[in-house]
């Protein structure tokens, strides 16, 4: 019986195992084709049956990614923007966020599930809604063609909010207390003890935001009209628009506009996993 029972066990774990192999195969393909296509010429990406492995490494892709094909280093730049912006954003972001998940989480005041509700409700009006007059807003203060611009709208972050809230409901309030009776301000208790102790959430916070806004389209797209200030996803849309033929230079500007987002998850992963739990831990 309990050799049957070893038996079977074995089985559903390698039924199990080969069930996830062929998940991680199917997820993991579009980014292998992509990357196998980077290196090489158009004609050989479309030629059937497709070969993974390329006949010779056409590493002019990159060269005509990067240089517009010798014409400007514009892709440079708007890797530059995209950094500046993607990374001013989720600093300030996952700050404000921190405030306010603390503030909702450890303090009673009048209203204060009135604040909560009402930053859930923002969570479900979509962004589309509210672009037209958040850009009617942002040239009546001459924000357009500016980081401020790009970076301002997207601070406050309400799905941030709410995963630190999540988060630090579960923080021990005996800590706090301790804090208080050392001394320690308000300020000194979240600084010290709260965020320094709160990496799983932040950590997730900021990869989320870090993605979101790297990948942003329609924001830039109407904010910026002057080609230095473009991000990477307006020079995606503008390259394909213009190169439309040369598939080979389209992937490589994919790979390496997935280059941040990979080290990025790869350097943060152990710490965004440990937060992916955060909600089953909170009291509520």
């Amino acid at each position: 019986m309990l050799r049957d029972k070893s038996f079977s066990n074995r089985m559903s774990n390698l039924v199990i195992n080969i069930l996830v192999a062929i998940f991680l195969c199917v997820i993991l393909m579009p980014i292998l084709f992509m990357f196998t296509a980077s290196f090489m010429k158009s004609s050989e990406i479309f030629s059937m049956p497709y070969r993974w492995i390329p006949k010779e490494f056409y590493v002019k892709n990159y060269f005509n990614a990067v240089t517009d094909y010798g014409r400007n280093l514009t892709f440079v730049r708007t890797i530059v923007n995209s950094l500046i912006v993607a990374s001013a954003t989720t600093v300030l972001s996952v700050i404000v966020s921190a405030f306010a998940g603390y503030g909702l989480s450890k303090f009673k005041f009048r209203g204060q599930q009135v604040v909560f509700l009402m930053i859930m409700g923002r969570m479900m009006i979509p962004f589309e809604a509210i672009m037209i007059p958040m850009y009617i807003i942002a040239v009546r203060l001459h924000l357009q063609n500016t980081y401020t611009g790009l970076v301002l709208p997207f601070v406050l972050n309400t799905f941030g909010i709410f995963q630190m809230r999540q988060y630090l409901l579960s923080f021990p309030d005996e800590v706090l207390d301790a804090g208080r009776i050392d001394g320690l301000g308000e300020f000194g208790i979240f600084s010290k003890l709260v965020f320094k102790n709160s990496t799983p959430a932040i950590a997730t916070a900021a990869i989320l935001c870090f993605r979101g806004q790297w990948d942003n389209l329609l924001w830039p797209l109407l904010l910026s009209q002057k080609e230095m200030m473009k991000t990477i996803p307006a020079y995606l849309v503008k390259f394909t628009e213009e190169k439309y033929a040369d598939e080979g230079a389209m992937m490589a500007v994919a790979v390496m506009a997935s280059i941040p987002i990979i080290i990025l998850f790869l350097t943060l992963s152990k710490y965004f996993l440990g937060g992916s739990a955060m909600y089953s831990s909170s009291k509520e």
